[in-house]
């Protein structure tokens, strides 16, 4: 067997350097001493060229002393059939490896928090579990040797077992000096350990071709290396134990979150790896001072409950759709249909619900493993969970409403239905005996959450089902009560007229906050709309805490408040509990819809646009621009140097006539003046015509360029103030809502090409990421650095 000279460059590297590491036996390899008188007729056949090619000289005459290996934990990773294996951190490895070595009984159970905590490793079974969302357990590894084939780009690290037979080899050859060993696994792959330079293993014949004339062409090697140091490998960096801050970020229509067709729990773990490298380099000095520590962003997924078996909406819609275009029906299902759901009554309810306790569960889950944490907590959402954030938002109550919501609410009346009742109308007799041996009764139910009613052994679809119809119930008591006192009012409510002239009840006091446009069809009886804003009567849950911002990706609630009819939103108006809002979008994107036109809309403004992450514009907008303001002045410059030169031209020559004497007869002046008249009257028409000539490029650029007129005139009126200056209500606490993406330069060449991409750029944005870093680190007075 041969190879090439780039190949053996490869393999001859620098010995490795080792450390001291457990070893564990393993009774089922052979180890053979004498590789010459016992290795199999195959092996040996291969062996002689191998050898002999890939002999080092010796250049000590006394071998280096055995040095263990040192040894890097590895964790598996499956995508798209792939299974690669990638390394922990050097931190999280020295954990790991410190809890193994700590391990005295074998039975004992010893669990390792890793990846920000947002994983945990259990040491003896060698697996690792998520701790926030649900995902299956994969295998970890404590890794020292590896195996590399031609075809392959990665080193693949051995199994435990694997690796501990082959240092027993290699221990032996060097404390004895000994090499040109052979090692023969019963699964037929042999490892020749050449010098400690070099080791190569050969896969089994019954794997190869039949057709191969001779061994030498049949036994492709493999390159084996010996530690971590050996391999091109990249270790990640370890993050800061400290997080400043935490995000929750909803995903929007579908269980995909970008073309790749990645989850939301990937385009988070892609977001959060893109704000700790800007941490790293806008944020270096703060870091070293300890001022900064890291953002922890959290997925919130809300897809699989609407999906899931608990509403049965997938087989409802399996049962009417039709069988052609099976794949572009199964999509629309799936995804484009969530829009619809949300407009549902029924699964909005289990929609926000999902989400308010999704997040609520996250929140405690994440103060229970973080318990010095003291930072504030922010929100965000993508296309439709940014429209999910902004109506659970808008329903929020204050501190002070919810303890006079508490006070003045009467006892509902929820023991009129019996409980065998409530549960032989949803189909869960079953479930009786074991609520009643609790001594629940519709009243208790209705204070239960899903974790009390969990603790029952009471699977998650009954659940749902049982909890939804006892809000539902309640529901139903308190639209009754209100219309009993709506009744009792002895006279209408008054109306009241707000600047866009629609009429607004003065009995709801946050009606004005939202403008409803007038009404020209038939009224529909839906039952209530919740806060003036079209949204379909349900019970928005509360959050168990006040978010500090709120930062919308790619959104459309701009077009649903329009479609809910909606006209404009009161400057006045912001969140009950969120003080920051931020509405951020591609400029091609064709999902997002702007807030800022429907607050202030006197005023034309342009978006805010969002700095690139390594500086100002990107080099095709600021090429862009120049042009503009390039061809701007030589228009200005131009019309003006012959609007000059035609008035120099045409002026009346009347200074340069001799004056009037008064000497002059009456006869002769009038004579003298009619002349002068009928001279100037000749250059006047001549003006006029030659003014025609030279103004019709201008008359042509006016009328076929829209706004031509707007900015020759905009040059003579004073400078406008910066349209950050200008106040935006209050939704953002009066700074600018509206937060535009800088495009690519190959987007720009065609917006449609890119029109979905645009939409979902958003988790892979450096530049989005940077703009939530530097309004999270702006209120804890840290300030950015730019980096050089």
């Amino acid at each position: 067997m041969s190879l090439n000279h780039g190949e053996e460059a490869r393999l001859f590297e620098d010995a490795p350097n080792c450390n001291n590491q457990d070893l564990f036996d393993n009774s089922s390899v052979v180890t053979k001493n004498t590789p010459e008188a016992q290795v199999s007729p195959v092996v040996d056949e291969a062996s002689p060229s191998s050898t002999s090619s890939f002999e080092m000289p010796d250049m000590e005459s006394v071998p280096a002393p055995y040095q263990e290996v040192q040894s890097h934990w590895f964790f598996c990773h499956r995508a798209n059939d792939n299974t690669s294996w990638l390394p922990f951190s050097r931190e999280d490895s020295d954990k790991l490896e410190n809890a193994l070595n700590t391990i005295v009984d074998k039975e004992e159970h010893v669990v390792v928090a890793v990846d920000g905590q947002r994983y945990d490793v259990h040491v003896k079974e060698r697996k690792r579990y998520a701790v926030y969302w649900d995902q299956a357990p994969t295998e970890v590894r404590r890794c020292t040797w590896f195996y590399k084939g031609d075809k392959d780009t990665k080193f693949m690290p051995y199994s435990e077992d694997f690796s501990k037979t082959l240092e027993d080899a290699y221990m032996i050859a060097v404390t004895l000096d000994q090499w040109k060993r052979k090692l023969d696994f019963p699964t037929g792959e042999t490892i020749i350990l050449h010098n400690p330079k070099l080791i190569m293993q050969y896969q089994p014949i019954g794997l190869q071709d039949e057709w191969v004339s001779s061994p030498s062409e049949h036994t492709r090697p493999q390159t084996v290396k010996r530690g971590i140091e050996n391999i091109s490998v990249e270790i990640p960096d370890g993050e800061p134990e400290k997080v400043d801050h935490l995000v929750f970020m909803v995903h929007g229509i579908g269980p995909a979150c970008d073309l790749r067709f990645r989850s939301i729990i990937q385009c988070v773990n892609d977001f959060r790896s893109a704000s700790l490298s800007l941490l790293a380099s806008h944020y270096k000095r703060a870091q070293q001072d300890g001022q900064v520590g890291r953002v922890e962003f959290l997925p919130v997924n809300w897809h699989s409950a609407l999906h899931g078996d608990a509403t049965g909406v997938d087989q409802d819609i399996q049962r009417i759709t039709l069988p052609s275009i099976s794949r572009l029906r199964h999509f629309t299902n799936d995804t484009l249909l969530d829009l619809f759901f949300y407009n549902s009554p029924t699964y909005c309810q289990t929609i926000v619900d999902t989400v308010a306790s999704e997040i609520n569960r996250l929140h405690a889950l994440f103060k229970q493993r973080h318990p010095k944490f003291t930072g504030a907590v922010s929100v965000v959402g993508h296309s439709l969970g940014s429209l999910i954030l902004f109506d659970l938002l808008t329903n929020q109550k204050t501190e002070s409403e919810a303890r006079e919501r508490v006070h003045s609410s009467e006892p509902c009346h929820l023991n009129g239905a019996m409980l065998e009742q409530a549960l032989t109308r949803l189909g869960l007799q079953q479930y009786l005996d074991t609520l009643q041996a609790e001594n629940l009764d519709l009243e208790s139910l209705a204070l239960c959450q899903d974790s009390d009613l969990k603790e029952l052994e009471i699977p998650l679809g009954p659940r749902k089902k049982i909890l939804n119809y006892v809000k539902r119930k309640r529901l139903l008591e308190d639209c009754k009560r209100q219309l009993t006192h709506a009744s009792e009012a002895q006279a209408p409510p008054q109306q009241a007229i707000d600047p866009d002239g629609n009429q607004s009840s003065a009995s709801e006091p946050q009606q004005p906050q939202f403008h409803r446009e007038q009404s020209v069809t038939s009224s529909v009886d839906y039952e209530y709309f919740d806060v003036g804003i079209g949204q379909v009567s349900i019970d928005y849950p509360q959050l168990a805490f006040h978010p500090q911002a709120f930062f919308a990706f790619g959104s459309p609630i701009g077009m649903f408040l329009t479609v809910r009819g909606l006209k404009r939103i009161d400057p006045n108006y912001s969140f009950p509990t969120c003080k920051s809002f931020y509405n951020i979008y591609h400029p091609y994107d064709p999902v997002a819809y702007r807030i800022e036109p429907m607050i202030v809309s006197e005023v034309d403004l342009e978006p805010m646009l969002i700095p690139h992450h390594k500086g100002r514009k990107r080099m095709h907008l600021e090429l862009k621009d120049s042009l503009t303001r390039m061809g701007l002045d030589l228009k200005n410059n131009v019309l003006g140097s012959l609007r000059t030169a035609w008035q120099s031209f045409a002026r009346l020559p009347a200074a340069a006539l001799p004056p009037v004497e008064d000497e002059e007869t009456p006869v002769e002046g009038n004579l003298e003046t009619q002349a002068d008249t009928a001279s100037a009257k000749k250059k006047e028409k001549r003006a006029t015509f030659w003014s025609k000539i030279l103004e019709w490029p201008m008359t042509l650029y006016k009328y076929h360029v829209p706004g031509a007129n707007e900015e020759a005139d905009s040059s003579a009126l004073p400078e406008e103030p910066e349209h950050s200056e200008i106040k935006v209500g209050t939704l953002n606490g009066g700074r600018r809502i509206d937060y535009v993406l800088q495009e690519k330069p190959i987007e720009s060449f065609n917006e449609y090409l890119f029109a979905i991409q645009s939409h979902l750029c958003y988790w892979e944005s450096e530049d989005t990421a940077l703009l939530l870093l530097k309004e999270i680190y702006d209120k804890l007075d840290v300030a950015i650095e730019q980096p050089l």
